[in-house]
């Protein structure tokens, strides 16, 4: 899920960047400091979306730099267990398919991309053999998320699956609504005749 954060923090602006207003200072700071940050408690952060109030600045004798006391809020993306996403196949490799879901990849195992017996080719391609589907790079996808980890806090790790219905890509999602809507005509079985 995606969400904004309103944030407390002291920012610390260098003297180097004292030619600067103190909002912008602040700002570039926020940014360097903020985006591309990961942690557990908050997720992924995407971008810094506003900086509000800027109290005056307290410069701390031997570093020189200026602190500011600073609200501002974030956007950032908070994986959530079986929540539905949205990617692009970035790559495909033997063991699974890794998806750009928003500025975050996850990755969707050879065994859950589709519900089928899948192999993978040279040319980076996972084939369905029963249902002769493929995933290849470029795929737009729906997934679910069935695992987070933050083990190694600066790679964590998204798992995906693809198996369920009305889950993979995105244009077997059309050919499934085409083959519910096509009635089947049963045969009807001869009725057996009824003794005199």
């Amino acid at each position: 899920m995606f969400y904004t954060i309103k944030v407390k923090d002291y920012i610390r602006v260098p003297p180097s960047m004292f030619d600067l207003t103190t909002k912008e200072a602040v700002l570039k700071n926020i940014k360097s400091t903020y985006e591309n940050y990961i942690s557990k408690e908050i997720g992924f952060v995407i971008n810094v979306v506003t900086v509000g109030l800027v109290k005056e600045g307290v410069i701390i004798p031997g570093d020189g730099a200026g602190y500011y006391e600073t609200e501002f809020e974030l956007l950032t993306y908070k994986p959530e267990l079986n929540e539905i996403v949205f990617g692009k196949v970035r790559d495909i490799t033997d063991f699974g398919a890794f998806l750009d879901i928003g500025g975050v990849e996850g990755m969707v195992h050879i065994s859950q991309s589709m519900d089928d017996f899948v192999t993978f080719s040279k040319e980076k391609v996972l084939s369905g053999r029963k249902s002769g589907r493929a995933v290849k790079v470029g795929d737009k996808c729906r997934a679910r998320i069935i695992a987070v980890s933050y083990k190694d806090s600066n790679n964590p790790k998204i798992g995906l699956t693809m198996r369920q219905e009305g889950l993979g890509k995105l244009e077997w999602m059309s050919e499934d609504a085409l083959v519910k809507e096509i009635p089947v005509e049963k045969e009807e079985k001869p009725k057996k005749k009824e003794k005199d």
